[in-house]
């Protein structure tokens, strides 16, 4: 039988039952000398056990095995955090090691050696890692994590049912387990008004994929140095914080206040109502007042100051205003408008591509683990970090938004030092816009429609233990009416001409319900979509979908089974089929709104494509939500600064929305209306 290498997906499935347990109606025939030290004198009844009901048998080869100690060096029952550097680097280690495998043969094997032996978090990162950047197995589809650990998103409470429904009831006759709708907290908690954003699947896989694609460390390098990786650490950020604050005046809050002062307590306390099935604890919780202290954690082998991180985040903004940063070798490197944004970004979140981590330090990683550390800074308790220290986890948390604001606001330090755009770089000669009309499937023109949906996920490849077959739990989440929007744009020229087509929502009014100057409205705007179009001359009547949007991933890609539905194995709707996985979720696409509508300013701008445009082959490529997410093994497809035009401050004598226009941009009114009803997604 030819060696099939979806076989390695098999490996994620079910991770703390041992590898040799079947999967579905295959088994992986596991050499004696693999198995654990527990199993292997039963070996032989144990592979006839599992086997007997096979209808596949993956012969798995035994090899020479490369050195695992550093791996192995981190508890099987132990948390993992990419944010701790003891761990960064041992899980740097173990993705060279799968990259380093010759073929995807020897690959399954060691695969199948350090599964039984590796923590199953650290495993299912690195090989995950690895899939998506080797050669020969990067168009593998990869199961998201709510499948594997669902653990990460499920209130704990719900699995005794999950467990009761697939062990009594058989297959075909389940009942999907309804996970409540706010269970976190109450009322009394004000920020508990947003669990439907901080809590959200679809939102918590994206940062959590975004991780997986743009890793801090591997020994070798172009894993970690994409195009622009820098620069999109912060707008992948700057737009979090962006959507959260629109969801914020979606629920009559103000704007997230900035964790500008590290010595101060942290009013949010924070209870996540998860267990960890791998570490067999209750992530902890944060009480209200918290304060950071300096950490001693030998177990994590952190011995760290809070003063160290004041320290990096002086030095960082001595270099913004500098304008320039200084690598180990004392070379200055400018902080300049093509490459400035980048650097800063590659020194905020520490990586290998960090010109100077001696001096500028692990600042944004370090952040999440003292905030995630507060609870027991010292290890007295022996409590491991909370959801702050997991990137499958982080935006939970209320506090996550007040440390990103922080760091945004470091970003726009910088931002704000670049010369404004003039008006000869943002107008597009012989073009304007002369009509912009929303149009949703429910609701009068120019509204959002919005509205509670249910959605169920299978979380069997993840339901270590259990009988098998499907078991799903019931998610209740945001979902906006489809909408279609009509842009006329004229084109004064004799010639085609080619144009991007730039997308952009924004809160009309503050907290106070004041109309919002430039200089904080450019800071809200959020990119809806940015597409391609080719203009005749004359009059052109542009029509653009909602699902299209370059933003986001697919609703199915959130919630559905992998093996559902899935055309022919190497056909042509095979490949479309596969996909990248990191994306904005599609229905948390448009804001909540307010019931009797939230006032919005629709942003649309229309550019020259020849000076945006980025030469390369995306033929068979993974960008359709390239804005947040860039384009695998590809150059961001767009030569302008992420979040052009509002990434800098405005020109002279422009203090709002309506004075920065020129002709080929426009803006339409926009009300976002919230129905509180709840729908079953069915289909």
């Amino acid at each position: 039988m030819p060696f099939d290498k979806k076989h390695l997906l098999l490996l994620l499935d079910r991770p703390r039952e041992p590898v040799f347990m079947g999967k579905g109606r295959v088994v992986f025939d596991v050499p004696d000398n693999y198995l654990t030290d527990r199993y292997r004198p039963i070996g032989p009844e144990i592979q006839n056990r599992f086997g007997e009901n096979a209808e596949e048998r993956i012969p798995v080869r035994s090899i020479a095995l490369p050195d695992l100690r550093i791996p192995m060096s981190l508890g099987r029952q132990e948390q993992f955090s990419l944010f701790i550097p003891r761990h960064r680097k041992i899980a740097a280690r173990l993705i060279d090691i799968f990259m380093g495998m010759r073929n995807v043969e020897d690959l399954q094997s060691c695969a199948v050696f350090a599964r039984d032996r590796i923590n199953p978090y650290l495993f299912n990162y690195a090989l995950s890692v690895a899939l998506l950047h080797r050669k020969d197995t990067h168009d593998l589809d990869l199961p998201t994590i709510i499948e594997v650990f669902p653990d990460k998103y499920v209130d704990s409470k719900v699995f005794s049912q999950i467990r009761e429904e697939a062990t009594v009831v058989p297959e075909g006759m389940r009942m999907p387990i309804v996970i409540p709708k706010d269970y976190t907290a109450s009322d009394l908690d004000e920020e508990h008004r947003l669990w439907y954003f901080r809590e959200d699947i679809g939102v918590n896989l994206h940062h959590w994929h975004w991780h997986l694609v743009y890793p801090f460390d591997a020994s070798n390098r172009a894993i970690v140095d994409k195009d622009r990786r820098g620069e999109l650490f912060y707008y992948m950020h700057q737009q979090l914080v962006a959507r959260y604050n629109f969801e914020r005046f979606s629920n009559r809050l103000q704007r997230v206040k900035r964790l500008n002062n590290l010595r101060e307590p942290i009013s949010e306390g924070y209870f996540p109502k998860l267990d960890s099935l791998v570490a067999s604890r209750a992530w902890p919780g944060r009480v209200d007042a918290s304060v950071l202290k300096d950490l001693n954690r030998e177990a994590d082998q952190i011995k760290q100051d809070v003063a160290d991180l004041e320290r990096w985040i002086d030095r960082i903004y001595e270099a913004i205003h500098q304008g320039f940063v200084v690598d180990e070798s004392g070379n200055r490197i400018p902080l300049d408008e093509q490459k400035g944004i980048d650097h800063l970004g590659n020194i905020i979140e520490s990586s290998i591509l960090s010109p100077n981590r001696q001096l500028y330090g692990d600042m944004h990683n370090m952040g999440h683990v003292f905030i995630s550390y507060a609870h027991d800074p010292d290890h007295r308790h022996l409590e491991s970090f909370g959801v702050m220290g997991d990137v499958a986890t982080a935006m939970r948390d209320p506090v996550f938004y007040r440390w990103h604001s922080y760091i945004d606001d470091i970003f726009q330090e910088h931002k704000n030092k670049l010369p404004p755009y003039t008006r000869s770089q943002l107008t597009f000669d012989g073009i304007s816009i002369t009509g912009i009309t929303v149009q949703p499937e429910d609701g009068p023109p120019n509204t959002f429609q919005t509205f509670w949906q249910q959605s169920d996920v299978d979380l069997s490849r993840g339901m270590d233990f259990v009988p098998r077959g499907n078991v799903f739990a019931r998610f209740t989440h945001l979902q906006h009416s489809p909408f279609v929007t009509t842009i006329m744009i004229e084109n004064d020229s004799d010639a085609q001409r080619m144009a991007f087509v730039r997308v952009f929502l924004a809160p009309k009014n503050d907290e106070r319900g004041t109309p919002m100057v430039f200089r904080d409205q450019r800071l809200f705007m959020v990119e809806l979509d940015k597409f391609l179009v080719a203009l005749r001359p004359g009059a052109n009547r542009i029509r653009r979908r909602s699902k299209e949007s370059t933003v986001t991933i697919p609703f199915e890609r959130t919630f559905r089974n992998l093996d559902q539905n899935r055309p022919e194995a190497d056909t042509p709707q095979e490949a479309e089929f596969n996909f990248c996985g990191c994306g904005w979720p599609a229905h948390m696409l448009i804001p909540k709104g307010l019931p009797e509508g939230l006032p919005a300013d629709l942003f649309i701008m229309v550019s020259n494509y020849e000076e945006d445009r980025v030469v390369q082959d995306l033929v068979g490529t993974c960008n359709d939500a390239a804005s947040y997410c860039g384009v695998r093994d590809r150059l961001y497809p767009d030569r302008k600064a992420m979040g052009y035009p509002f990434d800098r401050a405005a020109r002279s004598g422009v203090d709002s929305l309506a004075n920065f226009l020129t002709p080929n941009m426009a803006v339409q009114s926009i009300t976002v209306v919230h129905n509180d009803r709840t729908v079953n997604r069915t289909g």
